[in-house]
């Protein structure tokens, strides 16, 4: 009999079922509809994770938690696959207790992510945006002379790229940096081959030193709240900061205040302390402050790379020699 396959929320991965129509070059869950009975649910709430798992030997999951309690309530559950890199929504300990592997997918959107850095850096420095929107609201067509510009435009060659992180996106945004002309200075737990000339300094140096800080981290209790009104303090006036990693990273309370203050020149994040974000979210009201839905890690060929690998992963569970665990049993 065929293990019975559940993926909980599939729908930020592709909007489109096992063979259904979808957009070109879209990932497609066909391949893993070959490897047991599918049932792919676009977005499942906490009370119906439970009913919806009933029976599944194997559960995919991105942002749907799967907690003890929820756990204990699957006997025949065997098999986690979170289609992500982090995998806190799992409760690894009761994973492991049950005897359920957990998988997950590293390394999918490395190049992705690193692009969309300098999107944002590149946003607040060429403002791109500010001046489309002017120009098409006829600002150009009513001008005097052949150019404006809506504020001063920042040069990137010549200046500090401070990357607190030298995990995989760390090293790809060093050399895209590096590649812009920036001086590349890192803070990370451990030294490691940047690809490219770099300076290591601690946290605290990073902050005053660089002209833009980027943050590529994981959140742990170390990291959170990294970014705080003490270290914001001590960065330039004209420096920017950049969130690309966990939105905890930052306390945003203080750095809507730094906004505000002109403490600093700018910020650009793609992620928040809580998604989809509240409504009294300092940062949404902060002036000189971009923000992205989450979609860094969106582009189509991360994407369709992490439908293959989570599919491989199953795969190979199923064959019987898991890869990408991340609990020991």
């Amino acid at each position: 009999m065929p293990d019975r396959i559940v993926v909980l929320d599939g729908y930020t991965l592709t909007p489109a079922k096992p063979g259904q129509a979808d957009p070109a070059n879209e990932p497609r869950w066909d391949a893993l509809a070959e490897l047991g009975e599918l049932t792919v649910y676009d977005r499942t709430l906490s009370g119906e994770v439970v009913k919806r798992a009933a029976g599944a030997s194997i559960v995919l999951t991105n942002k749907t938690p799967l907690p003890a309690d929820v756990i204990q309530q699957l006997p025949d559950l065997k098999y986690i696959g979170v289609l992500a890199t982090g995998v806190n929504v799992v409760d690894l300990s009761a994973a492991r207790t049950a005897g359920i592997v957990v998988t997950n997918v590293p390394g999918y959107s490395g190049d992705a992510v690193a692009q969309h850095v300098f999107a944002l850096l590149l946003e607040l420095t060429n403002k791109v945006a500010a001046h489309d929107r002017a120009v098409h609201d006829g600002a150009w067509a009513g001008c005097e002379d052949f150019s404006f510009t809506l504020g001063p435009i920042t040069e990137l060659a010549g200046k500090t790229l401070g990357i607190f992180g030298a995990g995989d996106i760390g090293r790809r945004v060093a050399k895209i940096g590096h590649a812009l002309g920036m001086d590349i200075l890192v803070s990370s737990r451990t030294q490691r081959d940047m690809g490219v000339p770099a300076r290591w300094t601690d946290v605290d140096g990073l902050f005053k030193q660089a002209d833009v800080v980027t943050l590529h981290a994981p959140l742990t209790d170390e990291t959170k709240h990294l970014v705080n009104a003490m270290r914001l303090s001590t960065m330039k006036a004209s420096a920017y900061l950049i969130n690309t990693a966990r939105g905890p990273l930052i306390d945003e309370v203080a750095l809507a205040d730094a906004l505000k203050s002109g403490e600093i020149a700018g910020a650009a994040v793609d992620v928040l302390s809580t998604e989809p974000p509240t409504a009294d979210n300092p940062l949404l009201t902060a002036p000189r402050c971009i923000i992205t839905p989450h979609n860094a890690w969106a582009a189509v060929e991360a994407r369709q790379r992490l439908m293959r690998i989570a599919t491989e992963n199953v795969r190979a569970f199923i064959d019987g020699h898991p890869t990408n665990q991340v609990n020991q049993l």
